[in-house]
């Protein structure tokens, strides 16, 4: 019993410090991607089936070739820990000004 706890706790600090790094899109498997606050099932197979055909160069090449991803869920998405090589989300200069 005592095994199992520590066991489990060991896998949820591991979790949580790979979470914390940050989930790179061009690297996540499914459930990983699902793991991300914003992503269902359904997103994160839209994502991997864009990632067939070729690598995301950026957030830009995200918002173009995933549907449903545009600056404001890019945002959010950013927010909870997904990255694009490594890289957060930057909104374009001015986009928060058009919205006003």
């Amino acid at each position: 019993m005592f095994k199992k706890t520590i066991i489990a706790t060991l896998l949820a600090l591991f979790s949580a410090v790979a979470f914390a790094a940050g989930v790179d899109i061009n690297k996540a498997t499914q459930a990983e991607l699902e793991a991300v606050k914003g992503i269902g099932p359904a997103m994160a197979t839209r994502m991997l089936t864009e990632r067939k055909k070729g690598e995301f160069k950026d957030w830009t090449d995200v918002m173009g070739r995933v549907k449903g991803v545009k600056d404001h869920q890019a945002a959010k998405l950013s927010d909870a820990g997904l990255t694009v090589n490594g890289g957060a989300y930057k909104a374009a200069a001015g986009a928060k000004d058009a919205k006003k």
